[in-house]
C-alpha cells in the first residue's frame, strides 16, 4: 500500500513537472522567479543596512562625521575570512594553508577589479549577486518540485536562518550554493552537461562542491530507470566535470607547493582532524555543561552552533521518516545533504571548547533541510516560531560579526 502511494506520488509529481515545464518555457519563468524572490532579497538588504548603522553605536563613542566616513558601512563586512579571500586576489597563493580557501571567489574578484578597484567591495558583490541568482534558482527548483506556497516559505527561510548574513559577506557560501542549486536544478531536468559545468564550478569554490558526485550519480541512473543499457551513453561523461574541478586545483597545489593535497592538508592550520561525525557534537554539548555558567560565552556560543546543527539534522531525519518524508523520486536531496553533513562533521574543530566552530553557517548550504521546513512551515506556530526565533539570532550575529567579534 505504501509502495503504491509512493508511486501515485511519483507520477503526480513527474507530471507536475511536465506541465509546468510545457507552460512557461525559456527566460519567461526565471523572469517570474526573479520577480517573486527581489522583495525579500531587498529586504533582508535593507536589513542588514540598518543593523549596520546601529552596529555604529556599539564601536564609537563620537559621531562626529570626521570620525565616521561612508566607508565605515562596508568596512564594518570585512572581518575574518573576506580578509583571506581578499589577500589570494591580491597575491595568490604564497602559503601552502591559504589552500584551505578554493579559487574562484579570489578568481572573480580578479576578474572584476578593472570595473571594482575596492577588492572588499568586489568580493561582496560577487557574494550579492550570487545571493539573488541562489534565491531565484532555490525558488523555481522549489516550485517546480513541490509547489508555489513551499517555494516562497523556503527562500523566506533560508534568507533569515541565523547565519544568512555570511551570503552578503565576501564569503564563499553564496557563490558555492548558487552553483551547487544551478547544478542541482539542472540535474532534477536531465540537462547533464549544464549540471556538470556547475559541479565544476562549485568544485572550485569549495572542497564541498566534490559531493554533487552523489546526486549527479543518482540522479541519473533514476531517470535512466536503473537500466545498465541505457546508462552508458555520452552524457553520463557530464559527471567527470564535477571532480575535475577538484582535481585541477590538486594540480596548482602540487606545482606550486609539491603537494597535491594541500588544500586537504591545510585543514590541520586551522585547528580541524578527522575524526568520527559523532565526536564534535558530544565534545559541544561536553563543553556547555563544562562551561562557567549558561550566560558564559562558551556555553551560548555552543548552544547556537549546536542548535543550528541539530535543528538541519532533525530535518533532514524528517525527509526520511514520517508524514513529511519526500516522495522517493526525491531521493537525490537528501542523499546528497545527509552526505554534506557527514563530511562536515568528520572535521570538527580540536579545540574540544569550540568544536562545532562555524557549523552553523555551514548549515546554509544543506538547502533539502529548509525544502522540508517549508513544508513543516504550514503550520502558523511552526512558521512564526521559527521566523521570531531565527530573526533574532540572525540580528544578534550579524552585529557580533559588525563589531569584530568571533563569529565565523
Amino acid at each position: 500500500m505504501l509502495a503504491e502511494r509512493e508511486e501515485i506520488t511519483e507520477k503526480r509529481e513527474v507530471v507536475k513537472k511536465e506541465e509546468a515545464s510545457s507552460k512557461e518555457q525559456g527566460w519567461r519563468k526565471w523572469g517570474k522567479a526573479t520577480l517573486a524572490v527581489l522583495p525579500l532579497y531587498l529586504g533582508i538588504h535593507v536589513a542588514f543596512f540598518i543593523i549596520s548603522c546601529l552596529a555604529i553605536l556599539f564601536q564609537v563613542n563620537d559621531f562626529a562625521w570626521s570620525n565616521l566616513p561612508l566607508a565605515t558601512l562596508w568596512r564594518e563586512w570585512g572581518h575574518w575570512d573576506v580578509g583571506h579571500f581578499i589577500y589570494l586576489a591580491q597575491n595568490g597563493y604564497t602559503e601552502s594553508w591559504r589552500t584551505a580557501f578554493f579559487p574562484l571567489q579570489p578568481m572573480l574578484m580578479v576578474a572584476i577589479s578593472p570595473i571594482i578597484h575596492n577588492p572588499l567591495i568586489a568580493s561582496m558583490f560577487v557574494s550579492n549577486v550570487a545571493f539573488l541568482v541562489l534565491l531565484v534558482v532555490l525558488y523555481q527548483l522549489a516550485r517546480e518540485d513541490f509547489d508555489q506556497d513551499r517555494a516562497e516559505r523556503v527562500t523566506l527561510y533560508l534568507a533569515v536562518f541565523p547565519t544568512a548574513f555570511f551570503l552578503a559577506t565576501g564569503y564563499n557560501e553564496a557563490l558555492f550554493l548558487c552553483l551547487a542549486l544551478l547544478c542541482f536544478y539542472n540535474l532534477r531536468r536531465g540537462h547533464w552537461l549544464l549540471a556538470g559545468l556547475f559541479g565544476f564550478l562549485a568544485s572550485l569554490t569549495r572542497s564541498a562542491g566534490l559531493f554533487l558526485l552523489v546526486p549527479f550519480v543518482y540522479e541519473y541512473a533514476r531517470q535512466h530507470q536503473f537500466a545498465l543499457r541505457r546508462l552508458f551513453q555520452p552524457a553520463v561523461l557530464s559527471m567527470g566535470l564535477i571532480p575535475l574541478g577538484t582535481a585541477l586545483f590538486a594540480a596548482y597545489c602540487y606545482s606550486r607547493f609539491g603537494d597535491p593535497l594541500a588544500f586537504s592538508h591545510a585543514q590541520a592550520y586551522w585547528n580541524r582532524q578527522l575524526t568520527f561525525p559523532w565526536v564534535g557534537v558530544f565534545d559541544s554539548i561536553q563543553a556547555i555543561q563544562h562551561s562557567s555558567g549558561f550566560l558564559s560565552f562558551q556555553s551560548l556560543r555552543n548552544l547556537i552552533d549546536l542548535g543550528c546543527d541539530l535543528l538541519i539534522l532533525s530535518l533532514l531525519v524528517l525527509c526520511l521518516v514520517g508524514p513529511w518524508r519526500f516522495p522517493r523520486a526525491y531521493l537525490s536531496y537528501i542523499l546528497y545533504a545527509l552526505v554534506l553533513w557527514l563530511f562536515f562533521h568528520l572535521v570538527p574543530n580540536s579545540d574540544k571548547r569550540f568544536a562545532l566552530e562555524s557549523m552553523s553557517r555551514f548549515m546554509l548550504e544543506l538547502f533539502p533541510a529548509f525544502l522540508l521546513l517549508a513544508t513543516l512551515g504550514r503550520n502558523k506556530y511552526v512558521h512564526y516560531l521559527y521566523l521570531m526565533s531565527s530573526v533574532g539570532i540572525l540580528f544578534f550575529l550579524l552585529t557580533q560579526f559588525l563589531t569584530g567579534h568571533w563569529v565565523l
